[in-house]
């Protein structure tokens, strides 16, 4: 049971990533949805190794905690980039209405992605899932 949760949070985190490719894709790229997306796939891939090691998150889309969280059961996730990650929460909820109103640059955006892609590739190997082999939710162990 666990490792299918775990494998859901990586297909999460994948499509979210996927998200943010095609939108980078775009003529006219929206920045936002694109850092947007690059959190939550940070988020999820980080949600994903918690869960594997049995360690309950609650709702939070602070990336800082749940990279501390990580931290203090590995250590190795002191090689990302807490400083470039931590500037990820602020996607995940003020980016996305009026109050906040701010527009990510394409690099920006560019680099919410590489970050993105640098943290799948370190849980990819932390939990030593392909999750390439799942093709749905319905499809997990």
């Amino acid at each position: 049971m666990k490792r299918k949760v775990v494998v859901q949070w990586l297909i999460k985190a994948n499509d979210d990533l996927k998200t943010s490719e095609i939108l980078l894709k775009s003529e006219d790229i929206p920045t936002g949805a694109v850092c947007f997306h690059a959190q939550q796939a940070v988020e999820k891939f980080l949600k994903a190794y918690l869960t594997n090691i049995d360690v309950r998150t609650g709702k939070t889309h602070d990336i800082a905690k749940l990279l501390n969280m990580c931290i203090q059961h590995d250590k190795d996730f002191e090689k990302l980039n807490r400083e470039k990650l931590e500037k990820l929460t602020f996607y995940a909820v003020e980016i996305r209405y009026p109050e906040e109103f701010y527009t990510p640059t394409t690099e920006e955006a560019k680099e919410a992605f590489e970050l993105a892609l640098t943290v799948k590739e370190f849980i990819s190997k932390k939990l030593q899932i392909d999750i390439k082999e799942y093709k749905s939710e319905d499809e997990t162990p």
